[in-house]
């Protein structure tokens, strides 16, 4: 324990120099921008950083990409909460209660709840991995191709019991999404699936054009029948960036709950922060007093993948630092950057180059103070654009939409998709199915066929593989509870009617 406040305190000298805080603040508000940004995300953000990096040394490149990294997880939310257009996937959480807030006359409470909680759960994560770093590693690495599988079906059956109502409609969208991952060429056997000959579709289906046509799209759509008969009016009035004593009351414990659950989701190399965002999600929803109120403007609905989702960003560095295993794309630019400038992350980081490690340690805490300094200020500015007529605010989410989806792939042929998915997200939100099953499942739909195929293969074809392991029988039995948690949850409200009725 000495050591390692010994190492902080020398990290903290080397991430207080001018340039040093300079560079984190330089990445963090960069970050931010980038994350409001539809179609970029950190990963873009990073990799435009790359060759402003050669010019640094590995320590001031290394807070600067991080600075970027977390600094788009606080970016993200914004364009989610002010216009439902989420900036990259793990802002897509932030969307399903943090626009309704805005609806109804709170984006002022909703975009500094999300600043307070991504500065929550960034800290404490990075508490979290000064001290614990290398044991999350080394059990993170215990996760298989088996185990990987049944995390992200526990992931997938989680999301689509949200859809308490109907879950059979939840299913519908989680397969519907599942279906579309399976497009393109087949890793394993490069086998053409459903391209119906169309060159560019052999790289698959990006996700975030999925995200930019059902949310930025399908809102522009949804607006469009109420501008018509003059149902949506446009915000004038402010009030003050901050939250109420009620507000915090209903946060704070979703905030401390989602945070060490998207630590740990961060740290498995590949899960990332739309999962630990949406897993926050769910959880929060099921044990919530007031899940009825989710969907509908909860702030502990926004709270909870805000904290999670920040502090996944902090957990994806552990296996790329510690074990030179890159969390998330992000991290993989990251690691490629830093062995360019000649550094191996791996397990000698710590003890070969303290500097660059506890550096990097200590330049967090001082990023995420910075940041949630900055994006007070910046909410005020932001939720301004509240007030622009609609009129000319929707041209310009479309505008945004469509420039995002052409930098994500520069085809022309994502503009076809990009519509195609709007509509059928408008049409869903008619039929009253949710998108967020569909959402997740295309995101983890390709990791999930080959972690599936990855397993049986090397069980030579025996399906006890999925069985064969604690961790695999735990998240098996949190799948069925997930999947009848909401049959149980009614019969326990209407047996309590019941009594209150006798």
């Amino acid at each position: 324990m000495e050591t390692i406040f010994t190492n902080l305190m020398h990290g903290f000298t080397v991430a207080m120099t001018p340039m040093n805080i300079f560079w984190v603040t330089f990445g963090g508000v960069l970050g931010t921008i980038i994350g409001m940004l539809p179609g970029l995300g950190p990963a873009t953000g990073v990799a435009v950083l790359l060759p402003l990096t050669f010019t640094m040394g590995p320590t001031a490149a290394l807070i600067t990409m991080c600075g970027v990294y977390y600094g788009a997880m606080y970016g993200g939310s914004r364009s989610s909460i002010l216009i439902n257009t989420p900036g990259d996937g793990a802002a897509i959480a932030s969307a399903f209660d943090g626009y309704p807030m805005t609806l109804n006359g709170r984006a002022e409470a909703a975009l500094a709840i999300s600043a307070i909680a991504s500065f929550i759960g960034g800290t404490i994560s990075t508490i979290a991995m000064t001290f614990v770093a290398q044991p999350v590693a080394y059990f993170a690495l215990k996760f298989g191709p088996a185990e990987y599988f049944v995390l992200m079906v526990f992931a997938l059956s989680a999301t689509a019991s949200l859809s308490e109502e109907n879950l059979v409609k939840g299913f519908i969208s989680m397969i519907l999404g599942l279906m579309i991952s399976t497009v393109g060429i087949d890793p394993q056997s490069g086998i053409q699936r459903f391209t119906f000959g169309i060159l560019e579709l052999q790289g698959g289906i990006d996700f975030l054009v999925v995200i930019i046509a059902m949310y930025a799209l399908g809102e522009v759509f949804k607006s469009f029948a109420a501008l018509k008969e003059g149902k949506k009016k446009m915000q004038t009035k402010f009030g003050r960036i901050w939250i109420t004593k009620e507000d915090w009351k209903r946060s704070w414990r979703a905030i401390l709950r989602s945070t060490p659950l998207g630590f740990f989701i961060g740290a498995l190399p590949g899960a990332g922060g739309t999962m630990a965002a949406l897993m926050a999600y769910n959880s929060e929803k099921q044990i919530s007093k007031h899940s009825d109120e989710f969907g509908k403007g909860a702030i502990e609905g926004l709270a909870a993948p805000e904290a999670a989702n920040n502090a996944a960003s902090v957990g994806a560095l552990i296996p790329m630092m510690t074990l030179g295993v890159p969390g998330s794309g992000t991290t993989a630019v990251m690691m490629g950057a830093l062995l360019m400038l000649g550094l191996q992350p791996g397990p000698l980081l710590f003890e070969q180059h303290p500097d660059v490690a506890w550096g990097l340690i200590a330049s967090m805490y001082i990023g995420n103070i910075i940041l949630a300094i900055v994006n007070i200020p910046m909410a005020g500015i932001l939720v301004r654009l509240l007030a622009i007529p609609p009129k000319i605010l929707y041209p310009i989410i479309l505008g945004l939409a469509f420039v995002g989806t052409y930098a994500i792939g520069n085809s022309v042929v994502d503009f076809y998709l990009l519509v195609i998915f709007g509509l059928i997200g408008y049409f869903m939100w008619k039929a009253e199915i949710p998108t967020s099953p569909l959402i997740l499942a295309v995101i983890v739909g390709n990791s999930m066929e080959q972690s599936f195929r990855q397993a049986v293969k090397i069980s030579d074809g025996s399906l006890s593989v999925f069985f064969g392991s604690a961790i695999c029988v735990i998240l098996i039995i949190l799948t069925i509870v997930s999947i009848l948690y909401p049959f149980i949850r009614k019969a326990m409200v209407r047996r309590r009617d019941l009594g209150i009725a006798k």
